[in-house]
């Protein structure tokens, strides 16, 4: 039979963008060292609906690693204490039995929080819009050998379109700074020939974007590097900066 686990959870309550929000104490028993941390979630709503309690909204949705939406910070990490996971692939056997755990949402004024652990990052949607697209025909599936690219290109490439655009670098910067991200998505496409018709566009868009979106700066903390689930490289800031400044120098 797996150990089954007491735990006081510290989770963050707030109904709306501009109520006042606050930490709310519960406890859970009967938690399974088997389960994930979302299906933790899951018992303590479960238990508040049945006390006829308001359950505690949060984002979910693969559950497996690959949407990026189930961000959470965990006592004061985010997606949890353990490297290159997202909160659904944390599972309750990394914590021990009588653990306080501290649960709240992406902290950033670009990501306003809709409901408790719901926050709002159509921001990124919008820095995509502005120019994380290719307008190239790429054809089907069986098309894509047709175009020799060199490995390292694409496996750089195939690394940095790794990021599922979850947040957690966001989150995890002092200043709220969405560079890793925009650095991600304007790196897939650098090495790429399909990416080349946009280039400079890309750069500019995107970045302007990202300023009026409310990010902050980057200072090379590193911070995002160091929770991204997919272990995107802060060397991809350094080339969305490169990207930037050429397409600024050649701007028409």
């Amino acid at each position: 039979m797996a150990e089954l686990l007491t735990l006081r959870l510290r989770v963050w309550r707030q109904e709306s963008e501009t109520a006042p929000g606050k930490l709310v104490d519960y406890h859970v028993d009967g938690i399974s060292v088997d389960m994930s941390f979302l299906e933790l979630l899951d018992v303590l709503n479960e238990q508040l609906i049945h006390k006829g309690d308001d359950p505690v909204e949060f984002d979910s949705d693969c559950r497996e690693g690959i949407c990026g939406t189930c961000g959470l910070v965990i006592n004061g990490v985010a997606h949890g204490p353990l490297p290159g996971i997202t909160c659904c692939q944390l599972h309750m056997r990394h914590f021990k039995d009588g653990d306080t755990i501290t649960i709240e949402p992406w902290r950033s004024a670009a990501f306003p929080i809709i409901r408790d652990l719901v926050v709002d990052r159509d921001a990124f949607d919008r820095i995509i819009a502005a120019g994380g697209y290719v307008a190239t025909n790429t054809g089907a599936a069986p098309d894509a050998n047709a175009l020799p690219i060199a490995k390292n290109d694409a496996d750089l490439a195939m690394d940095a379109s790794s990021c599922i655009g979850c947040g957690a670098c966001v989150a995890s910067c002092p200043n709220g700074s969405a560079a890793l991200f925009v650095g991600a998505k304007i790196s897939q496409y650098t090495f790429l020939p399909q990416g080349q018709p946009e280039r400079r566009r890309r750069a500019l868009r995107m970045v302007a974007q990202m300023d009026r979106e409310g990010f902050g700066n980057c200072s090379n903390h590193a911070e995002c590097e160091a929770v991204c689930p997919k272990d995107i490289s802060i060397s991809n800031i350094a080339r969305m900066r490169r990207e930037y400044l050429k397409a600024s120098l050649l701007r028409e």
